[in-house]
């Protein structure tokens, strides 16, 4: 069982830990904060949507949490605190010439301002209304209490209540307590299961001659990334679904199997040189059959897979390949990234590097009844050197990629010859006749691995 004060403080999770030792290190830089904006649009009952939100955010008990450090300096706490819960601001903006733009510049003020997390609330939400029939309902969290798919939780359950209020579907079940989640992972720790994992991450990084080190005073937050965003078309979602049903793996796993071939003549880093293998580094949900699953919290992992290639093997044989690779590891990826930092040694104030980051989320927009409903991602948290993130609903339409990068990573030719390159040799790896060809001359139809040399300047070893 997790230590729990007599006041109700809770330890930190290994993730909150890593974030907090992050913002020790940035504490003037808003590097680590999520926000979504729902965009409702339709029939829309302002009292039954500001009560649903004002009763999710008082079920996600975490957007209460703050943190304490004590006099001598040992290990901070949280603690989630009814008084400390952010207040649902309604802003009407009717009357404003451009009502869309001001929102959009408010969210983004908001989102651009630092957090203490000392002493500040962690969580932010408003409720703009921009039209007769239009509402932004905008929701923003710093890192070291939700993930992305955490805000998805929030976002659904909101609906759920929404309507519920409306007449329609019942009132559902509120949000499992952080306690328990605690008090789950404590056991995990003194299980079997824990010892399996740890056998197996120890035996994959003995292995591991290429996973790059960074410190924490190398980061570099002081400017704006690149970043692009490409729309993929309902013929690509087609090819794609089809694709994955004649290897018979998901479309994530698909993606992102692609998306590796494209990156592995690149050198993305600082990687050892070989013509066969390139590590991504992958999000892995670290939910699924654990309260966790109904629980808005920091609860994702970061992990590294170890892509191979055999140049003779066709297509569809290493798509099958690595995604029954890929299936294997997720059976150890409860194991947290930070746990796996402490094994191999590494000292405070240093992590892993993720990049190439790879990132699937096939996550449905919220329904809300009587409405059109759309999300809009406005702040994923911080990122390394080159994150390819791909969002749209769970059959995989309305895909959308996106592509960020350090401008000492590359340049901004590079950045944008990915930009235009990337989600080309995806639309022809989706042709059927692709799938018969050789891997090696699938990697012959990537581009030059020229585009990444800058990293070497940027992350000595």
């Amino acid at each position: 069982m997790p230590d729990i004060g007599p006041s109700g403080e809770m330890p930190l999770t290994l993730p909150q830990l890593d974030f907090w030792e992050e913002f020790t290190f940035h504490p003037d830089q808003p590097v680590s904060t999520v926000a979504h904006y729902i965009e409702l649009e339709g029939d829309i009952d302002e009292p039954a949507l500001t009560r649903a939100i004002t009763r999710t955010i008082r079920e996600a008990e975490i957007l209460s949490a703050r943190f304490r450090v004590s006099p001598d300096g040992g290990a901070p706490v949280q603690v989630c605190d009814p008084e400390f819960l952010p207040a649902l601001i309604r802003v009407d903006l009717r009357e404003e010439a451009e009502p869309l733009e001001v929102a959009r510049k408010r969210m983004e003020t908001d989102l651009a301002a630092k957090l203490d997390l000392r002493h500040d609330k962690l969580s932010a939400h408003a409720l703009y209304r921009v039209g007769e029939r239009n509402y932004l309902w905008y929701i923003r969290a710093h890192h070291i209490i939700v993930d992305g798919y955490g805000l998805a939780l929030i976002e659904q359950r909101c609906a759920e209540l929404y309507n519920h209020y409306r007449g329609k579907g019942d009132a559902g079940l509120p949000f499992h307590p952080l306690a328990s989640f605690l008090s789950e992972e404590a056991r995990y720790q003194e299980s079997r299961q824990w010892n399996d994992d740890k056998a197996f991450w120890s035996d994959y990084f003995a292995s591991a001659a290429d996973i790059e080190v960074l410190e924490r005073g190398d980061e570099d937050y002081g400017g704006p990334g690149y970043h692009a965003q490409v729309s993929l078309f309902p013929e690509f979602t087609r090819n794609l679904q089809a694709t994955a049903a004649a290897v018979e793996i998901g479309w994530p796993d698909l993606l992102t199997l692609l998306c590796g071939l494209y990156l592995l003549p690149e050198r993305p880093g600082r990687q050892m040189p070989t013509d066969n293998a390139l590590t991504l580094w992958l999000p892995f949900m670290s939910r699924w059959g654990s309260v966790g699953a109904h629980l808005p919290a920091l609860l994702v992992n970061i992990l590294p897979f170890r892509m191979e290639v055999n140049r003779t093997d066709t297509l569809a044989d290493f798509l099958k390949g690595s995604a029954a690779e890929l299936k294997r590891q997720r059976r150890y990826s409860r194991y947290r990234i930070e746990q796996i930092s402490q094994d191999q040694g590494l000292t405070e104030g240093s992590r892993y590097f993720f990049s190439p980051l790879i990132n699937v989320l096939p996550f449905n927009a919220p329904a809300f009844t009587g409405c059109r409903s759309r999300r809009h991602i406005l702040g994923s948290g911080p990122a390394d050197g080159f994150n390819l993130t791909f969002r749209g609903e769970d059959d995989a339409s309305n895909l959308t990629l996106c592509l960020d990068a350090d401008p000492s990573l590359m340049s901004t030719q590079a950045f944008s010859e990915h930009e235009k390159k990337l989600p080309s040799f995806l639309s022809d790896a989706l042709q059927p006749e692709w799938l018969t060809r050789p891997v090696g001359d699938v990697l012959g139809t990537t581009c030059s691995s020229a585009l990444f040399d800058a990293a070497v300047q940027r992350f000595p070893m």
